[in-house]
């Protein structure tokens, strides 16, 4: 009877199927939706849409002139910065809000009225106050992405279990020792979720700029084929803010997983 129910073992392991790769579901996705974007979108007028071999023309034209890698460095550059700025300015004032009940009664209040309140509306203000030129797009890019971040780093420090610093403060540990040894390694994940958050809002903010002040860059590229009626490379610079977001979620997911190797491993999260 033993031998028997051996046998049907390794006879059904063999059958059993390994699952696919999250890449190859995620590169399969992709052609899908590019396949039947080509079909589909060669059935509509090219004034009301375009599809992908169409921006993929646009997209060589633009590169082979040079107007696209301009337009994308004079993008990236308040991007960057603005992006840099909500960073290191949003992780510490979220920690400082979430460590402290009195800093969260008095400020917690602002941060979330700002990452409620409509920014686009404070454009004209911000161009009043700081002119049509770089300063304006840092601006816009920098109040896009910093609540995200410091919302989350505020709940994730309220988050960190009260039994952990018990246990700091019982081994008589500074403040500073808790803080570095025990809340930031239990924030990290809530932190690298509004780093994630601010990629999306932030790459908003940049185009809104673009739109609002000195007409430039990607922007400007969207809205001078738009008022040409040139669908196909109006969606150039679309799919490229596209890829570079999703690109810049993947790296700082690579960076979490570096940094904070045991919460993929928690989460279940470390197989391919």
């Amino acid at each position: 009877m033993v031998d028997i129910t051996e046998q049907k073992r390794e006879v059904a392991e063999p059958l059993e199927r390994r699952p696919w790769p999250r890449w190859t579901i995620t590169l399969l996705s992709i052609v899908c939706a590019l396949i039947l974007w080509e079909i589909f979108g060669r059935r509509i007028n090219p004034v009301f849409g375009s599809y992908p071999t169409a921006i993929a023309e646009a997209f060589w034209e633009l590169a082979r002139s040079g107007e696209l890698w301009s337009a994308l460095y004079q993008s990236l550059q308040p991007f960057l910065l603005g992006y840099a700025l909500a960073i290191v300015l949003g992780v510490p004032i979220g920690l400082f809000i979430g460590g402290f009940r009195t800093a969260e009664a008095a400020l917690g209040i602002y941060v979330t009225a700002g990452y409620a309140m409509p920014l686009v509306a404070l454009v004209p203000l911000l161009i009043l106050w700081l002119g049509l030129g770089f300063a304006v797009k840092v601006a816009v890019v920098f109040l896009m992405a910093v609540f995200p971040i410091c919302i989350n780093t505020w709940v994730g420090v309220t988050g960190v279990p009260k039994t952990l610093i018990e246990v700091g403060k019982s081994f008589v540990a500074p403040d500073a020792v808790i803080l570095r040894r025990i809340v930031l390694p239990a924030t990290l994940p809530y932190i690298m979720a509004g780093v994630r958050l601010a990629v999306g809002r932030a790459v908003v903010g940049m185009v809104i700029a673009e739109f609002f002040t000195t007409i430039s860059g990607l922007g400007a590229v969207i809205i001078n084929s738009a008022n040409n009626f040139d669908t196909a490379t109006m969606f150039v610079p679309i799919i490229i803010l596209m890829v570079m977001a999703v690109g810049l979620n993947w790296l700082i997911g690579f960076v979490e997983r570096k940094v904070a190797p045991w919460q993929a491993e928690i989460a279940g999260r470390d197989r391919e």
